[in-house]
């Protein structure tokens, strides 16, 4: 009766390896960080929200680019919840930096490092990548080679520092050694009764592609300083569905 044990924690083992070759590695203390992304984090391996790896964003739209920049916002507040520094680089930056203490970031703790020339800011982004004392990077560029974002993915292999690389309008959206690939829309918010404003950001997000995990799309909302699930989407629920059956 002991074999079979002995067999499934042996393929346990491997597959801890195979994911941690592959940057889905498990924190240092053993305990993961949870971002309170509910069954969206259930989509990746472990059903945990990978960190220490590089996450894509496609935005085609500057509605969609808006959108993105807030759901990684979010993504950066639950992440610096113990402090840390991260490195936003860009070339037409059009975030509004007090704006980010919506999502739980001081903005004192990101720098903010505006270039001209995409090749020199893909340069930053590897460099700022392999440095151990960020938190997080945050690249927006265009273009991205495969071999470009195997140079990414082995800097954060050594530094266990996050990537996330915001593509907008990119020419061709072409296959990138990244963890997962992310689109990101708005969608209408709801007033409160009898509150004035604008409501709470809602984005519908889609997990286009995602290593050793099942894609999906959910509809979330930020409100009191969290992620929160809205609905899932009927394809998504029918395939949650097949899996408890």
């Amino acid at each position: 009766m002991k074999q079979p044990a002995d067999r499934r924690d042996l393929v346990e083992r491997l597959q801890k390896e195979i994911l941690s070759l592959q940057g889905m590695r498990t924190p240092l203390d053993g305990n993961p960080k949870r971002f309170g992304l509910g069954p969206v984090e259930s989509a990746f391996p472990n059903g945990i929200f990978p960190t220490g790896t590089v996450h894509e964003f496609i935005s085609q739209e500057a509605s969609d680019a808006a959108a993105t920049s807030g759901f990684m916002a979010g993504l950066l507040g639950k992440m610096m919840q113990q402090g840390g520094a991260c490195l936003w680089i860009s070339m037409q930056r059009t975030l509004f930096p007090p704006a980010l203490k919506m999502f739980g970031v001081e903005p004192d703790r990101i720098i903010f490092i505006d270039l001209t020339n995409e090749q020199d800011l893909l340069w930053c982004v590897e460099e700022a990548l392999k440095c151990d004392a960020l938190t997080a990077v945050v690249g927006e560029l265009k273009e991205v080679s495969l071999t470009a974002s195997r140079r990414l993915q082995l800097a954060v292999e050594q530094s266990r520092v996050t990537g996330l690389l915001h593509r907008y309008n990119p020419r061709r959206i072409n296959t990138l050694a990244c963890a997962a690939r992310w689109r990101v829309t708005s969608i209408p918010s709801e007033l409160e009764e009898g509150m004035p404003g604008v409501g709470f950001p809602r984005w519908n997000v889609e997990l286009l592609k995602v290593r050793n995990g099942e894609p999906g799309s959910w509809q979330l909302e930020w409100a009191a300083g969290k992620f929160q699930i809205l609905r899932m989407s009927a394809e998504q629920f029918k395939k949650n569905l097949r899996q408890v059956g």
